[in-house]
């Protein structure tokens, strides 16, 4: 009796039970609810998302943090004069970027940026990529807040509230920022040029937005004078720089309705004065004698140009596959019978998908809703980003991937002002479309960084994705010749040949493979036949100077001075401002005839390219040779000036006081050399005989010291490797 009491009925039990579980799993729901909208708040903190910015930035492009120096990093950021010293900032500005190349391209400011890299890193590249990447987060975090302020005060309704606008700059500059797209302006060192452009123009327009918010005068003109700073270094940075000015005003006349008429007018006459500021800097170089062929297409040539570079980018931007270097949207092999057409067909693909692309931004544009601002400020973005690049203009590619790195910030506001219009349900599948995206990006970004870590990877795989170009092939036969496979260059460099018959580069690299070999007549009748063709072909390629080189090494090699001499002055007379070609000159003159004879020639050009480390090292040895000792301290002092990490001169000079038993002023020089290569036992062991000399035998004891133990750790480390 008692136990059925106790026990109750079954159905109350269970009815016990489940409004247990139902209770329990409301406040699991709650505590999820809360953790999420958390979470979410969190994610809202500006803070937040420019770590996320930055985490994202770093992770997709650390790969190339190990890259070495590919293609044109070999000049810009190891043997360029311009990047040895702060002495050289302001004649950076006096010269284009490439000293001996038909390109006119004016970035100063790109220099000068290689400079700061090359006092802190010296050669080391781990430096200047990260440089790159943070260029590259920095204009992600500064694209963030410029799109997020221009969306609130701009695009977006006030019942839709500063959310969404916030959210979409974040999506906007998150996918931007990972972009496979953008790989060749970032994890190719030379390519920061476009970061540089965009650090600068996007922080511009943030001064000048920030500058309206403040009464006080002094300030508001502060910000206004760092705002035209900051526009005009990045017109120094790269070309496509112009573009953000028409944006600006774009924005000030046409999108900014509570902005005054005298605002207008001052905000473009500032921006006209930058560009004549520009304008007056890009006279500074010197006139190039040769321009850069033309391609002389015809109008209704470069109209069909234009949708195929427009369908090349549109797909890119959603499909980013075949990433590679050297592309193109046209084969003229494919125009020369009527058979060829048919070879063609298949890239036309590229034409329609091109005109879909203008179809539906013009379509989204036209649509109303409440996106449409937004829209067509973001198809307006893309336009005149794109015009520069659409084959319009001459330049020396049809198509390229990292110009596509100021225009991708128009297509993807103009997707995000798509999806604002979007009902409820499908707007949070279009967040959940871009985060399947943010992580498709990602791994092919991360992918594609590897493939700047060697040259020879660099080439191999741009070959793979269907980059075979002459420039390509040139550069990787050079790789396989620097390696001493010969064979393997001579094959790329003939197949070259066989696309481009002309190439003087590959012609000149063959017959240097040739004199390798051992096939000697071979090489000289090449040699023999570019130098003859120079006359013409310096007309459409750059470098044409290096056959009439190597001829005249090959002479001086069969000690045939009086020709190589004869090949070197003539040389001089094409080429005066090639400074290969008047030390080789000078050598053998010094050589045949002593210091003296060679003095003038290089004095002449040291005294007119002040900013040559190669020329004043090159002068200082004459003195030296010829006993003029002091010119030749003078003129090493200089070398060691004109590059901060010199200690070529300086032991020259430390050489020269201990001759001259100046030991105090030996031992200050030799010890700035120290500090310039400290892992250099070398430079240890010459301070040690400095202070032996000195009397200074403890010190001398130290030093070597040093030595034995650079030498051991230079012999573990293979081991640790």
């Amino acid at each position: 009796m008692s136990l059925t009491q106790n026990s109750g009925p079954p159905s109350d039990t269970i009815k016990s039970a489940i409004h247990h579980e139902g209770w329990m799993s409301r406040v699991l729901r709650e505590a999820l609810r809360t953790v999420i909208s958390r979470a979410v708040a969190c994610l809202r903190r500006d803070w937040i998302r420019c770590a996320i910015l930055a985490l994202f930035g770093f992770a997709v492009r650390a790969p190339a943090l190990q890259g070495e120096l590919v293609w044109d990093d070999q000049y810009l950021a190891h043997d360029n004069p311009f990047i040895k010293s702060p002495l050289l900032i302001l004649e950076a500005f006096r010269h284009y970027l490439f000293l001996d190349s038909f390109s006119a391209h004016y970035r100063p400011v790109q220099n000068i940026s290689f400079i700061l890299d090359y006092m802190v890193w010296n050669t080391n590249t781990y430096g200047f990529h990260l440089t790159n990447i943070l260029l590259h987060v920095g204009s992600g975090v500064l694209l963030y807040f410029l799109l997020k302020k221009l969306f609130v005060a701009t695009f977006v309704s006030p019942s839709d509230g500063s959310g969404v606008a916030s959210l979409s700059a974040f999506l906007i500059a998150l996918l931007w920022v990972v972009h496979p797209v953008h790989s060749a302006a970032v994890d190719y060192i030379s390519g920061r040029a476009d970061s540089l452009a965009f650090v600068f123009a996007c922080g511009g327009w943030l001064l000048v937005l920030f500058a309206r918010q403040f009464k006080p005068r002094y300030p508001r003109l502060a910000c206004y004078g760092l705002a035209a700073t900051c526009g005009l270094f990045s017109l120094c940075s790269r070309e496509i720089a112009c573009v953000w000015f028409v944006l600006f005003l774009l924005h000030v006349f046409f999108f900014e309705k509570q902005t005054g008429r005298r605002t207008k007018i001052v905000s473009l006459g500032c921006c006209v004065i930058l560009l004549g500021i520009y304008g007056g800097l890009r006279q500074l170089p010197e006139r190039r004698p040769n321009a850069s062929p033309s391609s002389e297409w015809s109008r209704p040539t470069r109209g069909i140009l234009m949708l195929r570079a427009l369908g090349d980018y549109g797909r890119l931007m959603i499909l980013p596959s075949h990433l590679h270097m050297e592309r193109t949207v046209v084969d003229p092999n494919n125009y020369k019978t009527k058979e060829s057409w048919r070879h063609s067909a298949g890239s036309e693909y590229l034409s329609i998908l091109g005109l879909a692309v203008a179809i539906a931004m013009l379509g989204g544009a036209l649509r109303t809703g409440t996106g449409q601002a937004m829209r067509i400020f973001g198809a307006c973005w893309f336009l005149f980003g794109y015009l520069p690049i659409s084959n319009l203009f001459e330049l020396n590619a049809t198509c390229a991937e990292h110009w596509l790195y100021l225009p991708s910030v128009g297509f993807l506001i103009f997707l995000a002002g798509c999806a604002i219009d979007l009902p409820p349900v499908y707007r949070k599948f279009s967040v959940a479309l871009a985060g399947i995206a943010l992580v498709g990006f990602s791994v092919r970004s991360a992918v594609r960084s590897t493939d700047w870590v060697t040259p020879e990877t660099f080439y191999r795989r741009t070959l793979g994705a269907g980059g075979m170009t002459t420039r390509i092939g040139v550069n990787l036969a050079q790789v396989y010749a620097n390696r001493g496979e010969y064979a393997k260059a001579e094959q790329i460099y003939r197949r070259v040949l066989t696309m481009t018959p002309d190439y003087p580069i590959a012609r000149t690299n063959l017959a240097e493979v040739l004199f390798r070999q051992n096939r000697k007549d071979e090489a000289e009748a090449l040699f023999l036949s570019v130098s003859s063709a120079a006359a013409e072909t310096r007309k459409e390629y750059p470098r044409t100077w290096i056959a009439a080189l190597n001829l005249a090494h090959l002479r001086h090699e069969q000690k045939d001075d009086q020709h190589a001499l004869a090949i070197l002055e003539q040389a001089r007379t094409d080429y005066p401002h090639t400074w290969e070609i008047i030390s080789l000159e000078a050598e053998i003159l010094r050589e045949r005839k002593g210091p003296e004879a060679a003095m003038q020639l290089v004095e002449n050009f040291a005294e007119k390219d002040w900013w040559h480390y190669g020329a004043s090292i090159a002068l200082g040895r004459l003195y030296l040779e010829a006993g003029d000792l002091d010119c030749a301290t003078a003129a090493l002092r200089h070398a060691s000036l004109v590059d901060v990490h010199d200690v070529v001169a300086l032991n020259l000079i430390a050489s020269l006081n201990v001759r001259q038993n100046h030991l105090e002023e030996a031992w200050r020089v030799q010890r700035r050399a120290v500090a310039r290569q400290p892992d250099e036992p070398r430079q240890y062991v010459m301070l040690s005989n400095i202070l032996e000399k000195m009397g200074r035998t403890d010190e001398a004891r130290t030093a070597m010291a040093n030595v034995n133990r650079l030498r051991a750790l230079a012999q573990t480390q293979p081991v640790a490797n």
